[in-house]
């Protein structure tokens, strides 16, 4: 497994970059979902919503990540209807438990690699089910992510793990 020790940089509320930072986080995380909704199952099984917010977490701090979290399904229910409106307290939930442990993941290991996304991935998701099972009453619906989802959370650690690999480059993203 490859470990990278990344540069990260905890935003505070107080600071004009956390929301700059969380703006073009959350803009990713209405294209993406725009994108993966062209194909058919294209959202449960790609999970984009949560992409970017899970970048910004690990990269930036809970703070960004959790104005992602809120925003990003918020904006894309406001502008394009989905998520619907029944399922945005559980995409909220689990988006708000994956700032939250990305960001603390980040903070407390201070490196990047795999099976430290794995982790995040695994444990967002399911308290997350158990908020929705909780929320929808429902355990069928609540599992989906992890009936129809595996994509999705393999991008999520794969393809998450590149992009803070490129951002750690990147003068401009840190």
């Amino acid at each position: 497994m490859q470990t990278l020790t990344a540069k990260f940089r905890t935003l505070e509320f107080g600071e004009a970059k956390t929301y700059l930072v969380a703006l073009l986080f959350v803009l990713g995380n209405i294209a993406l979902p725009q994108l993966c909704h062209t194909l058919r199952m294209g959202g449960p099984t790609w999970l984009p919503i949560y992409f970017f917010t899970l970048v910004a977490a690990y990269k930036y701090g809970w703070r960004a990540g959790l104005l992602t979290a809120v925003a990003s399904p918020a904006a894309n229910a406001l502008l394009f209807g989905m998520p619907a409106p029944a399922l945005l307290p559980a995409i909220l939930l689990k988006s708000a438990v994956l700032a939250l442990v990305a960001g603390w993941t980040a903070a407390r290991f201070r490196r990047v690699s795999f099976l430290l996304l794995a982790g995040v991935v695994l444990v967002y998701q399911t308290i997350g089910t158990l908020g929705e099972w909780a929320l929808a009453g429902d355990l069928s619906t609540a599992m989906q992510d992890f009936r129809l989802g595996v994509p999705g959370m393999l991008l999520q650690i794969f393809g998450g793990r590149a992009i803070i690999g490129v951002m750690n480059r990147n003068r401009y993203a840190r």
